[in-house]
């Protein structure tokens, strides 16, 4: 991969092995994604083994390995989302977006995936769509939420 901006990058951590983490979350901040060849890359400038950098990539859930959405669907699954409806929430967001938790549309337009806990219990069951909090969801607010999303969302 001779991309400008992973050469950019690269350079800017230097060559310590010390900065893998960094330097992956710096790749997928620029493509959405880990692309292959830049891990190799990484391993190469790193003087680390491709298997240690694709460790890493795959134990930490915030690394993706494929390309991701524009938009990013997150359901919360929690223990006060679960107990307020959160699986409810995800069956009606899976069937909104034609996928299942973990995928993203065939357009690339939504990722959708199912988190532990964001944090925001009094607003339970809680969906994320990229940076916009929508709380106290129901299922039949899913659709709404998504086209909202599309239009630049809203924050309740």
């Amino acid at each position: 991969m001779s991309d400008t901006a992973l050469r950019e990058i690269l350079d800017s951590h230097g060559s310590e092995s010390g900065s893998l983490v960094p330097v992956l979350q710096e790749i997928q901040g620029k493509y959405g994604y880990l692309p292959a060849e830049a891990m190799i890359e990484v391993a190469k400038r790193l003087r680390v083994d491709e298997a240690t950098v694709y460790s890493v990539a795959t134990f930490y859930a915030q690394f993706k390995l494929v390309p991701t959405g524009k938009h990013q669907v997150k359901v919360c699954c929690g223990t006060a989302c679960h107990v307020r409806g959160g699986s409810k929430i995800l069956d009606a967001a899976e069937r909104e977006l034609g996928i299942g938790a973990g995928a993203t549309t065939e357009d690339r337009e939504y990722s959708l995936d199912r988190v532990a806990c964001f944090g925001s219990c009094a607003l339970a069951p809680v969906v994320v769509v990229d940076k916009d909090v929508y709380g106290r969801m129901t299922p039949s607010r899913v659709k709404s939420v998504l086209d909202d999303s599309v239009r630049g969302g809203q924050q309740e």
